[in-house]
């Protein structure tokens, strides 16, 4: 598997998330051409992004994201609604295997045993989610594309929760599923569980996943962009495109 990498100049401009779905899909598009599994790490400004089937109004505050210049996608993946910040370090993964539930196995365990190497008791649920005593610290969805399967997901490391409460509305049908009361009481950050330091735990990741590197050709960073393009498309991401 190949790590992924941006110029330095790409690298050095703060993309807005979906860039990184567009790079998802991009990548899972020309798989049979370049025949590399790929795994890359990325951290975005404050966003709250959404499944393909959910509705936006009934899990996103809207009203407290636009006041707070919290940006709001959707994705083309199944899933719940997640906020993201330059807390949360987002892990993207793209393989050959086309059944979901082989590479949800394969993807979750490797990186819960990544995080159970930095002496975390990580463990895997049904739900895909990966949890540190009782602590959801990586939630993830999958996108199975004709050519590849799209695996990403979160890995908490020093998110805002206050902000992660209030840009999320879930149901109180769905808190009563889990037996809690709020978002902020199912999830936990890395860094209070005594990963302090982000750069260890990113090249900790990679070390785990990967076996060599790739960077992106400035023409398939164009490519990127105009699939970007359909992201931020206002009928795609209100769910009427």
């Amino acid at each position: 598997m190949k790590h992924l990498l941006l110029s330095q100049e790409e690298a050095a401009v703060q993309q807005r998330l979906v860039f990184y779905l567009a790079l998802e899909e991009y990548l899972a598009a020309c798989f049979p051409a370049k025949g590399e599994e790929w795994f890359f790490l990325w951290q975005s400004r404050p966003t709250v992004i959404f499944g393909r089937n959910q509705d936006m109004a009934a899990e996103v505050n809207i009203p407290w994201c636009e006041s707070h210049g919290v940006e709001m996608y959707r994705r083309k993946s199944g899933g719940g609604c997640v906020y993201s910040d330059e807390g949360n370090l987002m892990v993207s993964c793209i393989v050959r295997e086309h059944d979901a539930q082989k590479a949800f196995q394969t993807y979750l365990e490797r990186l819960a045993g990544a995080l159970r190497t930095l002496g975390l008791p990580a463990v895997t649920t049904v739900h895909n989610d990966i949890l540190v005593n009782g602590l959801k610290v990586s939630g993830n969805a999958c996108f199975v594309g004709r050519n590849a399967t799209i695996l990403h997901g979160t890995m908490l490391w020093k998110s805002n929760m206050d902000n992660l409460t209030q840009a999320i509305t879930p149901s109180q049908e769905k808190l009563a599923k889990h037996a809690v009361q709020s978002v902020r009481q199912r999830v936990g950050n890395l860094y209070d569980m005594g990963i302090r330091d982000l750069e260890v735990l990113k090249k900790h990741l990679i070390s785990s996943m990967c076996d060599g590197e790739y960077t992106l050709a400035a023409e398939e960073m164009s490519a990127i962009r105009a699939i970007e393009l359909g992201y931020l498309d206002p009928k795609f991401i209100q769910g009427k495109g």
